[in-house]
């Protein structure tokens, strides 16, 4: 699918169609063309990300390839305590982000000594770190938007900024966006927010510019391990399925899909990961749910709340009244 960046930058321009129009024909296009419907791009294959924690070697590479090819601003340097995690989190400005979680044993009470019990101290190794010794692991997962197949942040838009493309991914139009917060407020997984630069929401694109043109998605071309594999979502589902079997095989009984399938009260996400401990763990909410679901709930402790705010006035006036 994906073909090289020299490839689509020696491409002919395409020749301008577009006739020749008037003064007053310009203008009147200008005034009327926002109130028009564009024609949608035919729909192509679903695409999405797999991203297998497993190879993920925590370079960042991803990061700075998202940043440099979307031109988001720098966040600052500033270190956060927290591992080698100073992202922190995403942002209208860090569309990647890649966790580091630190699984090793605290501190051990000081030996006796000459206490011929206690072993004596030694050296950490590969094993160790990569979770086959005793001493602990590191996981570390490189987060992005998880472009659900049934988007809470879609449904949540007042004016139809967040739309689904040709390619089944969630795509925000900065410019019908009118920053009231409502998506942010309906990620479960806390991807979108709105920017301060600007006033309006932003998030991962999954590169559709790059997509349009056949190119791989910028932080997927720059993963050196294939932790980040883009391609057709059922290919990609596939492709997991096989990752997971094989883990299991290698005695990795605890690696499993995380969104590859939709639950009874979420849909399945275009963007899955595969884990080896629980979403919790990677800061992913271990079953996500959608808001709606306990919408009809909360219309009706609404109208219950007005109906007896009703009824307490009416009393009040009445007892006044007496």
């Amino acid at each position: 699918m994906a073909v090289s960046e020299l490839e689509v930058a020696a491409r002919p321009s395409p020749p301008e169609t577009s006739p020749r129009r008037g003064l007053a024909a310009s203008l009147a296009r200008r005034l009327v063309g926002p109130f028009l419907r564009g024609e949608m791009p035919p729909p192509r294959p679903a695409t999405g990300f797999y991203t297998d924690t497993t190879v993920c070697i925590g370079c960042k590479a991803c990061e700075v390839a998202c940043k440099q090819w979307n031109q988001l601003p720098a966040d600052g340097f500033r270190w956060t305590g927290n591992s080698y995690d100073n992202t922190e989190t995403l942002s209208a400005s860090s569309w990647r982000h890649v966790k580091f979680v630190e699984q090793f044993a605290g501190p051990e009470p000081p030996a006796t000594p000459g206490d011929p019990a206690v072993a004596a101290p030694r050296d950490l190794t590969v094993h160790d770190l990569l979770g086959d010794g005793p001493s602990g692991r590191w996981l570390m997962m490189s987060d992005v938007c998880k472009h659900c197949v049934a988007a809470p942040c879609q449904h949540a838009c007042p004016t139809g900024a967040i739309i689904y493309n040709e390619f089944a991914n969630v795509y925000i139009q900065p410019d019908i966006c009118n920053g009231c917060a409502y998506c942010v407020a309906a990620c479960p997984f806390g991807v979108i927010t709105r920017s301060a630069i600007d006033g309006v929401a932003h998030k991962c694109t999954l590169c559709y510019d790059r997509q349009r043109d056949g190119l791989t998605p910028a932080c997927a071309k720059a993963c050196p391990t294939a932790s980040i594999q883009f391609g057709p979502i059922e290919e990609l589902r596939e492709r997991g399925r096989r990752r997971v079997a094989e883990l299991h095989e290698r005695g990795v009984h605890a690696a499993h899909l995380y969104g590859d399938e939709s639950t009874d009260r979420y849909s399945s996400l275009n963007s899955f990961y595969l884990l080896v401990d629980r979403p919790e763990v990677y800061g992913l909410p271990g079953a996500p749910s959608n808001p709606w679901l306990s919408m009809p709930g909360d219309y009706g402790r609404a109208a219950l709340t007005g109906l007896l705010t009703l009824a307490a006035m009416l009393a009040a006036l009445f007892l006044s009244g007496r």
